[in-house]
């Protein structure tokens, strides 16, 4: 009788989320994921809509199979702090970033690089400071 009792509680204790159900809703964002690639979205928004829905499958992966949904408050906040501090960090690139890309298209002051040219420049020689006479 005590046996029964204790597989029992064994069960209800460990009874853990329903993976299945975990794996069909990963199934749908990916699903959603190919019809977004798919259509003729403006490039900003495809983008967009994919990082979101990559965010919500890298949650349900994190959360359920990664069990951090069944574990203490704390443990979350251990792995949801990096998550914090790299988008953090990734805005912080951005205005170098858009920078760069600045750079790669036409510009209506034509610079031109001496070596590209032809030329080879040669460094003036160094000037020499006068001595101080005392």
């Amino acid at each position: 009788m005590t046996t029964q009792a204790a597989i029992s509680s064994y069960e209800v204790d460990h009874s853990g989320p329903n993976y299945i159900a975990v794996f069909i809703y990963l199934a749908i964002l990916t699903g959603i994921e190919l019809g977004v690639y798919a259509t003729g979205l403006p490039h900003v928004a495809k983008v967009g809509l994919l990082i979101a829905l990559a965010w919500a499958k890298a949650v349900l992966v994190a959360m359920y199979f990664m069990h951090l949904a069944m574990e203490k408050r704390a443990l979350a906040l251990i792995a949801i702090i990096p998550i914090v501090l790299v988008t953090f960090l990734c805005f912080m690139l951005l205005p170098d970033l858009t920078t760069r890309m600045w750079t790669k298209f036409d510009h209506k002051i034509k610079v031109t690089n001496p070596a590209e040219m032809g030329a080879h420049p040669v460094a003036p020689p160094p000037v020499q400071a006068p001595i101080p006479q005392l």
